[in-house]
């Protein structure tokens, strides 16, 4: 298990949209290569790589056709090597990403386990027969519609708990794991750093989930098996690695972390929590068009921060490619507050205690895309949701789920990477395979790599603050003026020092009380004036160490 995992600031690239080496309009493991001295010089430690296996190309990469295969589009295995190697010679770890609790249809095993009920990898996957003439259960898809899909071959259904061409592995079976397990060797061996793991916390499912009698929708999640797994996956692998390992989880609670991640390292590292970033979520769905309630927001913070420490380890994001980006979010991507409300959120986020997450472009205060049809959406979940809620079910007005997805959609993390000021924002010289955001003009990282005052150098100041301060890393979290709707202020003490973070999330100055005013030594700002210690200006943040 990995020891560093602490110190350790991790920046996400999700590859078909962060640069294209070859002009064929999507990106690639060469275009990673020649950006890796702009990860350098930003002073990130690790680099969690989103899918770039060989796929059936229905959901990002997540639909896995070859374990042990580079999609074409990416590149070469040849390429991944490279690119290994030319992380580890600047000191940056390379994590990859597990998705095991399903493959795609068109993966070796699933081809065989439809082809006939006594084949012998029927049981790689979970196939049931018909109740009463349709699904086993009313269990449904995270992506919409049903859970189960009917295989004509046999007359059975399998389970698919995301797209229909992503069918879900059956980890009772023995024979399962150990082919999961001789995977995760195989990448270990050639010398990658770690996993993330994708809603690993799904592998064991609910009995109730299983059976074929019509039952209802129930969680598919935090099953039976799911710690034995676990740690028999920890015994056979990872303990045998310098492995940095992160389970993704989207209704763990602090309580089953604390399990999960705990810090005897018989588990995992630590895990993703969904709980802050779907804090505004709709009635029975994501989709929804907000607000933020920074109240709610700020109690679930300091729920986990509280809960986990001295126990286990938080992982710190505000984005990822599965949600809308942070600064549209939770900031203000209004052009006379973007830059402010991007450097207060990631000031706000990197002074807790875990591990910081920067998804690619978040450092440059990318900001949501301007969608204004569902023909410019390329994700399966939006996609899906567009035909179930509007189209189907009449539930939503087109007008209100066009706003939604330009609220909360996935898109809006992968449009292109902005690099220049140029065409296609300097991400690709051929035809880019999702739209560019027409504001690159204007953010971009030519013009502010340099820049003292851009949002890229705060995030450089950031990252030195955490690893020159061991308050940041380890001390405990005290939140401060809990109702205060637009104050979000916190300390963290540790061997003596206090670190005092004061954030205003919103337009408006914002009075401090007493606890939370200015005090001491400035370690960072948004503003270059001082200004009254009583009193946060718009989107202001003052960082300050006692």
């Amino acid at each position: 298990m990995n020891k560093g995992f602490k110190d350790a600031v991790v920046y996400q690239i999700y590859p078909k949209s962060f640069m294209d080496a070859n002009g064929d309009g999507m990106g690639d493991l060469q275009g990673v290569i020649s950006r890796l001295d702009y990860l350098k010089e930003l002073g990130i430690d690790v680099i969690w790589l989103n899918p770039c296996y060989k796929n059936s190309g229905v959901d990002g990469g997540y639909d896995i056709s070859d374990y042990q295969a580079i999609a074409p589009e990416l590149g070469t295995m040849e390429d991944f090597d490279e690119l290994l190697a030319q992380a580890h010679s600047r000191g940056i770890r390379i994590v990859m990403d597990l998705v095991v609790n399903h493959t795609s249809t068109e993966h070796a095993w699933f081809v065989e386990s439809r082809k006939s009920k006594d084949n012998p990898k029927r049981g790689f996957y979970v196939w049931r027969p018909p109740f009463e003439g349709k699904e086993p259960n009313q269990e449904r898809s995270i992506f919409s519609g049903p859970a189960w899909e009917k295989d004509e071959a046999t007359g059975e259904y399998y389970l698919h708990m995301f797209a229909k061409e992503q069918a879900d592995l059956n980890w009772e079976n023995e024979a399962v794991r150990r082919e999961v397990y001789k995977m995760m060797r195989w990448w270990f061996d050639k010398g990658i750093d770690g996993f993330r793991m994708d809603v690993i916390d799904m592998i064991s499912k609910p009995a109730a989930v299983l059976r074929a009698d019509g039952g209802p929708h129930r969680s598919s999640a935090h099953g039976p098996r799911e710690h034995e797994f676990l740690r028999e996956m920890n015994r056979e692998v990872l303990s045998h690695y310098d492995a940095f390992t992160v389970g993704e989880s989207g209704s763990v609670s602090v309580t089953q972390a604390l399990e999960y991640a705990n810090l005897d390292g018989s588990e995992l590292n630590m895990m993703f929590q969904f709980e802050h970033v779907e804090h505004d979520a709709g009635k029975d769905t994501k989709w929804s068009t907000g607000p933020m309630d920074l109240v709610k927001l700020k109690h679930i913070f300091e729920r986990w921060q509280n809960g986990l420490h001295g126990r286990a380890w938080n992982s710190l994001y505000w984005d990822n490619h599965d949600q809308p980006r942070a600064v549209s979010h939770f900031g203000c991507d209004r052009e006379e507050y973007r830059v402010r409300s991007a450097k207060m959120i990631a000031a706000c986020l990197h002074m807790m205690e875990g591990t910081p997450y920067i998804y690619q472009g978040e450092e440059l205060g990318m900001t949501n895309y301007p969608f204004t049809d569902i023909s410019q959406s390329r994700d399966v979940e939006a996609i899906n949701a567009w035909n179930e809620l509007v189209v189907e079910q009449k539930k939503f007005t087109p007008e209100y789920m066009m706003a939604c997805i330009r609220y909360k959609g996935r898109d809006n993390a992968r449009t292109p990477m902005q690099w220049t000021a140029g065409e296609n924002a300097g991400f690709t010289t051929g035809t880019p395979w999702m739209c560019v955001n027409p504001n690159h003009t204007a953010i971009n990282a030519e013009s502010q790599v340099g820049d003292p005052d851009s949002v890229f150098s705060f995030y450089q100041k950031l990252i030195r603050l955490r690893k020159t301060h061991p308050v940041i890393v380890h001390g405990d979290f005290t939140l401060l003026m809990p109702e205060d709707r637009q104050v979000f202020a916190y300390t963290r003490q540790y061997e003596g020092k206090t670190l005092l973070v004061a954030c205003n999330f919103s337009c408006e100055d914002a009075a401090l009380d007493e606890l939370a005013e200015t005090r001491g030594e400035m370690l960072a700002a948004n503003y270059d004036e001082p200004g009254d210690k009583a009193l946060l200006r718009p989107w202001e943040v003052r960082v300050t160490l006692v």
